[in-house]
């Protein structure tokens, strides 16, 4: 299997993600972790502000593909060999790690290291490490 890389639209996409975090921590002083702050959309609170800030940002997150089908005319490619059940087993992994590692790829990876936050970088270290183990597995070892 062959990745297709697209060093200009990964640099933007970089770019509007650190934008994105830049302006939410500006802004409002959240740090933009996805489960974090999608937990806040779904947990019983009295911070109207907190949930709402997040519902938005979450908003955003949804409506990125169908903004991009306005501009590009064509829905994002996305393919995922995978069945669904293997899908479903990671998500709850990823669901797993998240909630343990008290934040997401997100929040860590984006946010944390950039605070230089020593927790950040041990946790972005130890889940990029887990993956390029995984990716060798399977692509090297089982051959998938």
């Amino acid at each position: 299997m062959e990745t297709e890389f697209t060093p200009w639209l990964s640099l933007g996409g970089g770019m509007m993600i650190g934008a994105s975090a830049v302006l939410l921590m500006a802004t409002y002083g959240r740090i933009a972790g996805i489960s974090g702050l999608t937990s806040k959309v779904f947990a019983r609170s009295s911070d109207s502000e907190a949930r709402s800030v997040s519902a938005l940002f979450v908003l955003g997150l949804l409506l990125a593909a169908p903004l991009w089908l306005l501009v590009s005319g064509d829905w994002p490619q996305q393919w995922v060999p995978s069945s669904p059940v293997l899908m479903a087993v990671a998500g709850l992994l990823v669901g797993f790690g998240a909630t343990y590692g008290n934040g997401c790829t997100s929040g860590h990876g984006v946010c944390g290291i950039s605070r230089g936050s020593t927790r950040s970088i041990i946790a972005t270290l130890t889940f990029m490490t887990a993956a390029f183990v995984t990716v060798f597995v399977v692509r090297h070892l089982i051959g998938a």
